[in-house]
């Protein structure tokens, strides 16, 4: 939910990608209250398998870039393989909403970037200055500050949550290599399909009848998502990440609020704390890369003149 994007629009409109990015946050903090809201009525397999194939209905107006889309065996392989990754990472999410607070989950959703900064070093190619791996360090400190290991017990919650960072980080590696050959309809949409695809034995091995009612929420979950991924791409399109990155910061303020509004869930100032060190590193690492794309836009491209890294 936190990807970051380096784009620098050339006409910008600072107030409407803080509206706009505002509105993301509203969107996707809905996704885990209504989850939240479900509970562990329907297993945490079956209502990711359902979100995903309701939320097909959503993918109507990419099909005609995935039919004209030319992908080779390479491409569906590298989308299989993100599919499969990005179904349990999806299945660990639901499974984590169900046994720990929507701060908790909020608060360590933000650690998605920063895995993939680190992943991104590792298999990516791309370097890892001071200024990143202070904010990675960071990072890994808030997340300490949140779970507190030796001083509480760490819950089923707590660790699906650390394998759902991970496996989100694997699946946005992939994303950024097949950028490259596939436009970003085709990569939502393939993701989409592939990660329905993937869920749906994991769902009938533990398939139970379901109410329309929720059908009805978890349709609601599939459009809150989607909308909050179009909205931030509005975001993105009206100002500089240096603009809306902060403004991602509110998921976690909201997240403490309905949680204990509704859900009648403590504020943990550690976790706030955490929350707030995890957020502040991932602002860091996005506006450190709108900085880098900067200077490299400013540059005449010489082959004698090496890329700047971060």
């Amino acid at each position: 939910m936190n990807a970051l994007n380096t784009a620098v629009p050339n006409d910008t409109r600072p107030v409407a990608g803080v509206l706009w990015m505002m509105v993301t946050g509203f969107f996707f903090v809905g996704v885990t209250a209504v989850v939240k809201h479900m509970g562990d009525a329907v297993p945490a397999a079956q209502s990711a398998f359902l979100r995903y194939l309701l939320g097909l209905v959503f993918l109507l107006p990419m099909l005609p870039a995935m039919w004209r889309a030319q992908l080779d065996r390479r491409d569906l392989s590298l989308f299989g393989i993100r599919g499969l990754v990005h179904s349990f990472g999806v299945l660990l999410w639901f499974f984590a909403m169900t046994r720990i607070s929507l701060a908790e989950v909020t608060a360590m959703n933000y650690l998605v970037p920063v895995f993939a900064t680190l992943g991104a070093t590792l298999f990516l190619g791309e370097k890892l200055r001071l200024r990143r791996i202070m904010a990675v360090a960071a990072a890994i400190v808030g997340a300490l500050i949140i779970l507190r290991p030796g001083v509480r017990e760490i819950s089923p919650g707590h660790i699906a949550m650390m394998g759902t960072a991970i496996f989100f980080a694997v699946s946005y590696i992939i994303a950024k290599r097949m950028t490259g050959h596939a436009s970003p309809a085709v990569v939502v949409g393939m993701l989409s399909i592939t990660v329905t695809i993937g869920l749906a034995p994991f769902a009938w091995a533990v398939w139970v009848p379901v109410t329309v009612e929720q059908i009805a929420w978890l349709f609601l979950v599939a459009f809150f998502a989607t909308a909050g991924h179009y909205t931030m791409t509005l975001a993105f399109a009206a100002a500089p990440i240096g603009v809306t990155q902060p403004v991602t910061a509110l998921q976690l303020v909201w997240a403490v609020a309905l949680g204990a509004m509704f859900f009648g869930e403590p504020v943990d100032p550690h976790v706030v704390l955490g929350g707030s060190v995890i957020v502040s590193a991932v602002i860091f690492i996005a506006l450190r890369e709108q900085a880098v794309r900067r200077a490299e836009a400013r540059q005449e491209p010489t082959p004698i003149v090496p890329r700047e890294g971060v």
